[in-house]
């Protein structure tokens, strides 16, 4: 495990600059390229998603509303909730300004993915029929397009997308959503991860075996009632901290451009890892430049890829602008960011580690000791390296949950456990904490609502959205990869992927949250940076596509798109 650490580590340092300057100058190449579409369309995506323009009989397997909320169901996921609360630990609130600008930015990337995934995409009909009647996404207009505009052979390239984007779906479309519900239900209920997985595998199992035509049927209804529930609920926490709302902004603009020390310490203070994660949790939230997205908008029942485009710029609009920004003001405006609260803390968590930190507060990975010296709570190690819960030091070690006495013994991290000095041995010991992921937002919640006296309610309300979202996550992202298995295999491949995506869903649940993450960030850089290449070069033919659609404006003459 510390082996494929290190290697996510590297990994992850070398791709992270690329993927920064990728995604946001590709965005803004196709931004300007494209006369600032995701502003100057933004009302006739509103218009086609009604479904007023709809064609029943145009090819496609679902409407272009189902569309959409299958799109959004896999982008509205446990990024809304515990990606943004991973961004402000580790970059600090300054990191939700960058995710505003991922998304306006990516919101001209995701209308070019999605209407250049319309143009190549490929007829499937007369199979079963959940295998679905048309296959597209970038896989297809890397090969085609390129070759079509330049004579180029982008086979091999697009072969390696569809096998990245495969594996990324193994990892940040499915994994991390198990992982977050299992963190989840584990903080709040004792459940062990391992139960929590085969629930939630058995559900995703009993959706997706019915292809894109029933997981469009579910996702329709899903996706609306889960985002009209959080985002209700965030306002209503904002109204009643509506003082501290105003603050909230100025904290995420200043901090984003000045980052300064805080409670994870983590490189605030410099700006571009401030930066960095902004921009990777926004990609992450609402997908824009990976690939993703194209898959299930190629889907949709039309002849015009330009009116499918349209709908799906309105992706980061929902998604991050929206949704991620309730929980950036949550977390914000309540100032849990910073706190650090009564923790049961298990010894072998996977998300305790062992820091350093200097003279400017930022703090490094340290080698872990041989054993820990706690004398009346207080814990030490002879190698200067401090015990940390999310990468924030514990300050002081408690017995019981009410920390009334404090421990004083050795905590052996080799052994997953303590012995205090009376030689009587625990795996449990407490202590003031920092939190991250979806308890992070879970706090935020509860003291959002505590002036109310409801409190308790943050706590569900939490549950029932990371529940919601990432279930409705996972459904989507086994159609994203399924048509990979197809494209890469054949149809023969697609009930063995979604086998393999089901024992993946598992092993997530029961994985550390940490490496879960810097996995998907991995595979998620080297998916996105061959599909914002191509977007940029087939710029040329996306502008002319889309200069005709509105120059004819079918929606008008024919009545439908």
């Amino acid at each position: 495990m510390e082996i494929l650490e290190h290697f996510i580590e590297i990994a992850n340092g070398f791709l992270s600059p690329i993927l920064v300057i990728g995604l946001l100058g590709a965005g803004a190449f196709l931004t300007v390229r494209l006369g600032f579409i995701q502003l100057r369309r933004l009302g006739h995506g509103f218009a086609v998603t009604t479904g007023k323009y709809d064609d029943p009989n145009t090819p496609g397997d679902v409407s272009h509303f189902q569309a959409l909320t299958t799109a959004l169901s896999a982008t509205v996921g446990t990024g809304n909730i515990a990606g943004v609360a991973l961004a402000i630990h580790w970059g600090g609130p300054g990191a939700l300004f960058w995710m505003w600008v991922t998304a306006l930015l990516g919101m001209a990337t995701k209308f070019s993915e999605v209407t250049l995934a319309q143009h190549y995409r490929i007829d499937m009909a007369g199979g079963a029929k959940w295998e679905g009647s048309v296959a597209g996404g970038p896989m297809y207009y890397i090969e085609k397009g390129i070759k079509e505009v330049f004579g180029w052979n982008w086979k091999p390239v697009a072969m390696f997308f569809a096998f990245m984007l495969m594996i990324t779906s193994f990892f940040t479309g499915n994994a991390i959503q198990s992982n977050t519900i299992a963190t989840q239900v584990a903080d709040n209920f004792g459940i062990a991860t391992w139960i929590t997985g085969l629930v939630t595998a058995g559900i995703v199992g009993a959706v997706i075996i019915g292809g894109i035509t029933r997981i469009g049927r579910v996702t329709g209804i899903l996706a609306p009632v889960m985002a009209a529930i959080y985002v209700t609920a965030a306002l209503v926490v904002l109204i009643i901290n509506f003082q501290d709302v105003i603050p909230a902004f100025g904290t995420i603009v200043s901090e984003a451009f000045n980052p300064t020390a805080g409670v994870a310490g983590t490189g605030m203070g410099v700006f571009l890892f401030t930066l960095r994660y902004g921009v990777q949790r926004g990609l992450f939230s609402n997908e824009a430049g990976q690939g993703s997205a194209p898959i299930a908008h190629s889907a949709a029942k039309t002849d015009e890829p330009v009116s499918e485009g349209v709908v799906a710029l309105l992706e980061p609009f929902i998604d991050t602008i929206v949704i991620c920004t309730m929980t950036g003001l949550v977390i914000v405006s309540t100032g849990v960011f910073e706190a650090k609260v009564p923790t049961t803390i298990s010894l072998n968590d996977g998300n305790i580690s062992f820091v350093q930190y200097d003279a400017d507060g930022m703090h490094s990975g340290a080698a872990e000791p041989a054993e820990v010296f706690v004398t009346d709570g207080v814990p030490s190690t002879d190698n200067g390296s401090l015990f940390a819960y999310y990468d924030i030091s514990v300050d002081r070690f408690f017995v019981d949950a009410e920390q009334s006495i404090p421990f004083t013994g050795t905590i052996l991290p080799g052994q997953d456990k303590a012995v205090a000095a009376d030689g009587s041995e625990t795996t449990v010991l407490y202590g003031d904490a920092a939190r991250n992921s979806s308890p992070l937002t879970t706090l935020g919640f509860e003291k959002g609502l505590e002036p109310v006296g409801l409190s308790w309610l943050g706590k569900w309300v939490v549950l029932v959205c990371v529940f919601l979202f990432a279930v409705s996550t996972a459904i989507s992202w086994s159609y994203y990869g399924d048509r990979c298995a197809n494209y890469l295999f054949g149809k023969k491949a697609i009930l063995p992927y979604k086998f393999i995506f089901l024992v993946f869903h598992f092993l997530g649940a029961v994985l550390a949250v940490t490496t879960i993450w810097d996995l998907g960030d991995v595979a998620l850089s080297l998916v996105t940076l061959p599909n914002v290449i191509t977007l940029i070069l087939l710029s040329g033919l996306l502008k002319k596509i889309t200069d005709s659609y509105f120059q004819r404006k079918p929606w008008e003459t024919e009545g439908h798109v």
